[in-house]
């Protein structure tokens, strides 16, 4: 047997090179995989402008303050593509309302955001109660909601949540 004859186990430059170049094929491609979905979801954009933000800051949070000091707190349910928005005082009566916008809105991208503004309820004098409905039907999922309830206030009483939308029903 000669001396530098090649056996069919050894490992060659030629499999060397096979090597690197999967191994930089697949780093290659997962990279440009992920590239690509990111920017086909969420922007990563949050505020327009963080200046302007970052000065409005101290007064949402005064308005904060004083909406907490009211001690309400909001009713909201989601269910048979439904849903229905009442804001209920330290007592237990439900506020009076004279409006209420909801923005849903998906944490990760916003493909699927969606705003609704809920009208009175319907059956009886509901609308002095402050009972607002309106057909909507977010999709399964985690949500961020955004509720603007109009209560008569200089500003509109802010409601913010994470919820769990699992069959079509509020969880």
């Amino acid at each position: 047997m000669k001396p530098n004859a090649v056996s069919g186990n050894e490992f060659t430059g030629k499999h060397m090179l096979l090597t690197v170049l999967g191994f930089f094929g697949v780093v290659v491609g997962v990279n440009v995989t992920m590239a690509t979905l990111a920017s086909a979801s969420w922007t990563g954009l949050v505020v327009e402008n963080t200046y302007v933000a970052s000065q409005q800051f101290n007064g949402k949070a005064k308005e904060g303050r004083a909406q907490a000091a009211l001690g309400w707190a909001g009713r909201l349910t989601i269910a048979s593509g439904e849903v229905r928005y009442s804001l209920v005082d330290v007592r237990g009566k439900l506020v009076r309302l004279h409006g209420v916008r909801i923005l849903f809105r998906h944490p990760a991208y916003d493909a699927q955001d969606g705003a609704v503004t809920l009208a009175a309820a319907s059956g009886g004098n509901r609308q002095s109660a402050g009972e607002f409905a309106a057909p909507y039907k977010p999709k399964d999922g985690v949500w961020i909601v955004e509720i603007d309830a109009d209560a008569g206030l200089a500003s509109p009483y802010r409601d913010v949540r994470r919820i769990m939308i699992s069959k079509g029903a509020l969880r």
